[in-house]
């Protein structure tokens, strides 16, 4: 004799409530009392810049003149002048240090500054 087995439907799929969903991923929740701030315009890459160096002129001066010393160094050590080629990378490594204590203190004084 030959049994026969009848398949065995879960119940669990059938009776599962679908639940709905809290809210859309793709949109930010909305929150009770809160109202978001307008979203300032995209500058441009160009914009970003001058209005950061306004904020803090020390940092692209003190760039330029790590730059220019480096430049000026190399050249001075392939031309074989290896006593001011000695000088200008001291100086680089001035204008280096002159650059981050101007990143510190442009931090330290946007992190002071109230918020419009």
């Amino acid at each position: 004799m030959a049994a026969t087995t009848t398949p065995v439907v879960s119940d669990q799929t059938a009776k599962t409530p679908t639940v709905p969903i809290p809210f859309d991923f793709s949109q930010p929740p909305i929150i009770e009392g809160f109202t978001p701030p307008p979203r300032a315009k995209e500058e441009s890459f160009q914009e970003k810049f001058i209005r950061k160096t306004k904020e803090n002129p020390f940092v692209p001066i003190g760039c330029l003149g790590t730059a220019g010393a480096l430049l000026y160094g190399l050249r001075a050590f392939s031309l074989g002048k290896t006593r001011q080629s000695q000088l200008l990378m001291r100086g680089r490594i001035f204008a280096q240090g002159f650059t981050v204590v101007a990143i510190v203190v442009g931090v330290f004084t946007t992190a002071l500054k109230p918020k419009q």
